[in-house]
């Protein structure tokens, strides 16, 4: 596991989670297991009714497929994976991306964020990119695109104080974290946040949400 990225989104959105942003994906990712293996698991604290209720992975995966479908049009017009500049373009297309995604507390959230990033405290998302060699990814039928750590207590708190739902924030976090795999860093300087923040906006759009960062 490398060295974890903290996804910070720090947005002001009031609008309620959108229910478009299923209606208008229905048709288009009916066959989604064959684009995408996306595993969810959480920490035993974590009950079936959290999961149930806002980690259905149907609207996970479909926010997944929603960002890789944008940046492999982007990929076309000449967009660079910062993890992935030495794969070929095509292999990059044809294979299928897997996902972990592990929702936990926010005691196992502080110590996570301590461990990976020196900081004490519980944070609302931790990227862990695959970091696999371009030879081996090449071998390999599904690309792993690497894991995301979502500590649900900061992640539902965040939600109250933005005066938005849960779900509504669990998609721009989504987005945000997946980006964050693929190498984007908004930490990195103001070209690459205004970058990585019109990627999210984009994607958003594309699923009937609005723009996080008004």
């Amino acid at each position: 596991m490398s060295q974890a990225e903290q996804n910070d989104t720090d947005n002001n959105v009031d609008d309620n989670f959108s229910s478009s942003c299923n209606d208008s994906l229905n048709n288009t990712f009916d066959n989604d297991d064959s684009l995408a293996v996306l595993d969810i698991s959480a920490a035993d604290s974590i009950d079936d009714d959290i999961l149930e209720s806002f980690y259905n992975r149907e609207n996970l995966l479909k926010v997944m497929m929603a960002t890789l479908d944008n940046i492999d049009e982007r990929i076309k017009n000449g967009l660079t994976l910062p993890y992935y500049a030495d794969i070929d373009t095509e292999v990059w297309q044809e294979k299928s991306k897997a996902l972990d995604i592990y929702i936990t507390d926010t005691v196992e959230g502080q110590e996570l964020n301590l461990e990976a990033r020196g900081k004490d405290y519980a944070t609302n998302i931790l990227s862990y990119p695959s970091d696999l060699p371009a030879a081996i990814i090449g071998l390999m039928p599904t690309l792993p695109l690497g894991e995301l750590v979502i500590c649900h207590g900061v992640l539902v708190r965040e939600a109250a104080e933005q005066n938005k739902t849960v779900n509504q924030h669990i998609s721009h976090l989504l987005i945000h974290g997946v980006l964050h795999l693929l190498g984007f860093d908004h930490e990195l300087g103001q070209a690459e946040q205004d970058e990585m923040e019109s990627f999210e906006i984009d994607i958003l759009a594309g699923l009937a949400l609005p723009n996080p960062y008004l």
